[in-house]
């Protein structure tokens, strides 16, 4: 936003941190999935993080990313003929990316802020959203993925058990191995060393 100078002290400290979470094999992973879903309309960053954050900037390639997640007629976002020139209008481009994320199913602590993508301040957190949007895309498998399964982690889905009345009163006749057993419990040749010696 504004043009701020070289942070120092504790400051630069936190940012080196940060900075050294961003994860260049995952920036090429993320660049490829990007084209795959979106074409190759959407070009390609120059590689490193400053590049991948220009590239993103302006929030038309994530709006096209989550546009292509859903069937055509119900895109969430609209994306503007030319891309936003102005600082207000790229981070609002953003914004409802973000939002369009968070109703795709990404949760709140998976999100980025406007700021880290737009002042560069946690590409991490940008990468970190990116991902838990593609493993959403690839766990809910409704064809509108594009690249590789494997790139992403499946989400874990839920996996309902019925159980009829018989199983649920023969499963209270077992003993759980969690509980122990007591078969072959015996205290025979059991020592706990010397006795104590008394001497009067």
């Amino acid at each position: 936003m504004a043009n701020k100078g070289p942070a120092y002290g504790m400051s630069r400290d936190v940012q080196s941190k940060i900075e050294k979470k961003y994860d260049d094999e995952l920036e090429d992973r993320l660049v490829e999935w990007i084209v795959a879903q979106c074409g190759s309309t959407v070009g390609r960053p120059e590689r490193g993080r400053l590049g991948f954050q220009v590239w993103l900037k302006n929030g038309i390639v994530l709006s096209r990313l989550v546009n292509s997640l859903y069937p055509d007629g119900s895109k969430p976002i609209k994306i503007p003929d030319a891309p936003p020139t102005m600082v207000f209008k790229q981070m609002e481009q953003i914004a409802q990316f973000l939002k369009a994320a968070e109703d795709y199913g990404v949760i709140k602590t998976d999100m980025f802020q406007t700021v880290d993508l737009f002042e560069a301040k946690d590409m991490a957190a940008v990468q970190r959203t990116l991902m838990a949007l593609g493993s959403l895309a690839v766990t809910k498998n409704d064809g509108n993925y594009h690249g590789d399964p494997n790139w992403f982690m499946k989400k874990a889905q839920e996996h309902k058990r019925e159980f009829t009345e018989s199983q649920l009163k023969e499963g209270k006749n077992i003993i759980g191995l969690q509980m122990g057993t007591n078969k072959g419990a015996s205290q025979a040749g059991m020592s706990y060393g010397r006795p104590r010696q008394i001497i009067s």
